[in-house]
């Protein structure tokens, strides 16, 4: 039974880890909203904002226990409570951030004007430039595992000895994991850390940034303008308490909202078994089949599906999150081989990526194919 056990395991994991054909596809994208029921492209203002104000009452609630409650505890309790605070309340921002994401796809309402004016509400009080963001996640859709023109999680290259000598070992990937997890999300937007590169200077806060084009550059400001706001009104409310309550209360919730965010996002976009493609063999829908379903348990519910059914997601972007999971299982025998899911534990397949996905490169024997897979 014990063996029986093992050679299980390692079938599953030989099963994983099985590259996704490169080869074009038989279907097209209309044959994939042919198969998807008609009703999962409604979008429902109410069933939407049924979602948007329980995240916000469930968030309300943990800020209500832990604002009023955790002061009382005895010290050693406390040190306790905080962190179970942080953890709760960080997962809810991540909920009702990832409803702010899809206002940025249109996938909230029927309304394009009402999607916007809540997204820049939602994204700016987790202090995310709403509309930078929406343009440059546009565009991360539009060119999803080119190597050219990606926009985000860019793969780095053998030639990088940074990524190549120094961080391929047990050490090196434990620092850039908490260097990820801490501080990728305000250095994405501020720098364009796992963008692609420009010429010039990159960041989402820059109206003039290469990131953006001529039609673009006013909602930049109007981004920027609502950081702004919510960063006055957060030294407001420090001012008539304390940092540090600011910081227990809002600032720890904030990080851990950052460090899923850049854990999921991550998992999506690096698999062992996922190719990129340089322009030679890129093309729209084979990027967008790049990238991997994971089950997070109840972090599925919690952030919207946007963890198990993230692949529709990048094939039709205006599904919203609540029918994502039919149209994944009404694509899944169209797609076959094309449709990535692993199943391996969160904790232990954000490990494995670490170790495996350091730098792409061609197959030996393969270097003019235009198509390029994680080496470590």
């Amino acid at each position: 039974m014990g063996a029986g056990g093992r050679m299980n395991e390692a079938t599953i994991d030989k099963s994983v880890m099985k590259r996704v054909p490169t080869e074009k596809t038989p279907f097209q994208i209309s044959d994939l909203k042919k198969a998807i029921p008609p009703h999962c492209f409604k979008r429902s203002l109410a069933t939407s904002s049924y979602y948007l104000f329980r995240d916000i009452a469930i968030c309300y609630t943990f800020y209500y226990l832990a604002s009023n409650y955790i002061p009382l505890l005895p010290k050693p309790l406390s040190y306790i409570a905080w962190p179970i605070y942080w953890f709760c309340q960080g997962s809810s921002f991540m909920g009702i951030w990832s409803i702010g994401h899809d206002l940025g796809h249109n996938a909230f309402s029927e309304y394009q004007w009402l999607d916007d004016a809540l997204g820049f509400v939602l994204h700016s009080s987790f202090l995310t430039p709403y509309f930078s963001f929406k343009y440059s996640h546009r565009s991360h859709h539009a060119h999803t595992n080119s190597m050219e023109y990606d926009e985000v999680w860019i793969p780095k290259r053998k030639a990088d000895t940074l990524y190549f000598e120094v961080l391929n070992n047990p050490l090196g990937n434990m620092f850039m994991t908490v260097v990820r997890l801490l501080l990728s999300f305000p250095m994405y937007f501020t720098f364009n850390i796992h963008g692609r590169e420009y010429d010039g200077f990159a960041s989402h806060f820059y109206p003039q940034s290469p990131i953006f084009n001529a039609s673009e550059r006013k909602q930049i400001w109007l981004s920027d303008a609502g950081m702004l706001i919510a960063f006055y009104a957060l030294y407001k409310v420090a001012a008539a308490t304390s940092a540090s309550w600011l910081f227990c209360i809002y600032g720890a919730p904030l990080l851990v909202m950052n460090g899923h965010f850049i854990f999921f996002t991550f998992l999506h976009h690096s698999h062992p078994s996922l190719p990129h493609y340089d322009s030679r063999e890129w093309d729209w829908i084979r990027g967008a089949l790049c990238t991997v379903d994971r089950d997070y348990g109840i972090f599925n519910t919690i952030f919207h599906d946007v963890t198990c059914a993230h692949v529709v997601h990048h094939l039709i972007s205006t599904i919203p999150h609540y029918h994502t999971v039919e149209a994944t299982k009404a694509i899944k025998p169209i797609l076959g081989d094309y449709y990535k899911y692993d199943d391996t534990p969160i904790l232990k397949a954000f490990w494995r990526e670490t170790k495996e996905c350091i730098f792409v490169e061609p197959d030996q024997g393969a270097e003019n194919s235009g198509v390029y897979w994680f080496r470590r």
